[in-house]
């Protein structure tokens, strides 16, 4: 079959690399070798699909669903690769063998179509806090990234938008100050799974609800639970109490997976910031608009 990407990759990737590295180019030719070599049988591409790889469903040999996912370098696949492997299903998508290709995963199969964003608001914010806590585990001697190294790299790009910009200026300096003060004197460091939020927690039968998609970093915990603090944001902005409601997610939050409430503040604050600013640079405004309104209720 024509191993397509869906649109929805396509606009993504160009955004994160606009002058192309070639690796879409080379897609349709790498996931017909991963197929051969898992001897596979495609089922179809899953669109939309994911913002950073392409998802095939496919089944093994023996009849097994699974879920074939080729995703570019700069989506560090293979940093998702030894997270899997270190919680070994627990709370997370099962890494099946024995395809060990660069940047070419096989999953467990879980049901795509559903999500804990599907369920009710607060129901759906508990049964995400639950799947977050089982993931925060020991990294062990590991090969992941430090939240100091990646919100490092993120603070040099949103400086340089303040300098451009006067508008966010104060948004971008208290963020700034925010992240020197929490690496100051870090608490536990955690395999973190590093972009949770409703939409990567899909339902499964080995357990009701699953992570997937992890850019996996190490790190306090607070930092990963900063982007569920967030969800849903456009339904925030549009309430009239959404500030209000805000404070009390982040209260009900950390209190609940014993975070503490001012760290917890800070980063989803650095956090806001960054993703509104980066997507300012990427052409799109109006998420843009909604991140850093959010940011500054914090």
């Amino acid at each position: 079959m024509a191993f397509e990407p869906p649109p929805r990759l396509v606009r993504a990737l160009g955004e994160a690399a606009p002058d192309g590295d070639g690796w879409l180019e080379k897609l349709p030719e790498a996931a017909r070798q991963a197929v051969a070599q898992g001897e596979l049988t495609v089922e179809r591409v899953q669109v939309p699909g994911g913002r950073s790889s392409l998802v095939v469903l496919v089944r093994r040999s023996d009849g097994t669903p699974a879920v074939l996912k080729l995703a570019p370098p700069r989506a560090r696949p293979e940093s998702e690769r030894a997270a899997l492997r270190r919680w070994a299903g627990l709370s997370a998508v099962q890494l099946l063998e024995p395809l060990t290709t660069e940047g070419v995963l096989l999953l467990e199969r879980l049901h795509p179509d559903v999500s804990v964003r599907s369920l009710p608001e607060a129901k759906a914010l508990l049964e995400a806090a639950g799947t977050l806590r089982r993931l925060w585990v020991e990294p062990g001697d590991h090969p992941f990234e430090t939240v100091a190294e990646r919100t490092g790299r993120q603070a040099e790009a949103m400086r340089a938008s303040a300098t451009a910009d006067a508008e966010v200026a104060p948004l971008v300096d208290a963020a700034l100050a925010a992240r020197q003060g929490l690496l100051a004197a870090p608490p536990e460091q955690r395999l973190l799974h590093g972009t949770f939020r409703q939409s990567k927690v899909l339902a499964g039968e080995r357990m009701s609800w699953l992570a997937v998609g992890p850019d996996p970093v190490v790190g306090e915990c607070a930092f990963d639970l900063a982007r569920l603090v967030r969800d849903r944001v456009e339904d925030l902005i549009a309430s009239p109490s959404g500030a209000a409601t805000t404070r009390r997610r982040v209260k009900r939050l950390a209190e609940s997976l014993d975070v503490d409430q001012d760290r917890l503040r800070g980063w989803t604050l650095f956090r806001a910031v960054e993703s509104g600013l980066r997507a300012r640079r990427v052409g799109r405004p109006q998420a843009a608009e909604l991140l850093l309104e959010f940011a500054s209720w914090l």
